[in-house]
């Protein structure tokens, strides 16, 4: 999962136009420094790297609870909250398990609320036990459908983002 998220963010970078300043291997020096860095960004390893991409964007959030359940939805979820902000796609997560609890007829509604607690993890394994592989595949489109039109509201609010759509659309697999 590490290596492949690693595909979208390459090394080195420091785009006039990225809010985040100088990044390597997808990591921004603002979280870097919050984690422990303290060198010049060139010189971060792809291992200090990782170790943030574990500690900050996939065990803090709780993407891990969510592995155990479908390593698919964590890897999307984990994509995405390396990009955005662990707390964005967990609550996609959230209004999608809603959505897709037919008005809490299939499971109880969750509080959206970016946490992914035991509620959380508990609507996920009601609602993929119900509706199965289709199930996934479709909580997936729909994350992925909210990640993108994310994405374009970026642009829409400020066109110097659109100099990095074309490369955030690699991250909307569907």
């Amino acid at each position: 999962m590490l290596e492949a998220l690693l595909k979208n963010e390459g090394g080195y970078v420091d785009h006039p136009a990225d809010r985040g300043g100088p990044t390597n291997w997808g990591v921004t020096q603002a979280v870097a420094r919050a984690n422990g860095f303290a060198g010049d960004m060139r010189d971060m390893s792809k291992d200090q790297a990782l170790e943030i991409y574990r500690k900050q964007y996939f065990f803090k959030p709780g993407f891990d609870k969510v592995m155990t359940i479908s390593p698919a939805i964590a890897f999307e979820l984990f994509d995405s909250g390396v990009n955005m902000g662990p707390k964005r796609p967990s609550e996609w997560l959230q209004r999608g398990l809603n959505a897709l609890s037919r008005s809490g007829k299939d499971y109880p509604q969750i509080t959206v609320d970016g946490d992914i607690g035991p509620a959380t993890i508990r609507s996920l394994k009601a609602y993929l036990d119900k509706r199965g592989d289709e199930g996934e595949h479709r909580l997936l489109a729909l994350l992925n459908a909210l990640q993108g039109s994310f994405y374009l509201s970026l642009v829409e609010k400020n066109s110097s983002q659109s100099a990095f759509l074309f490369g955030w659309l690699e991250r909307v697999r569907f």
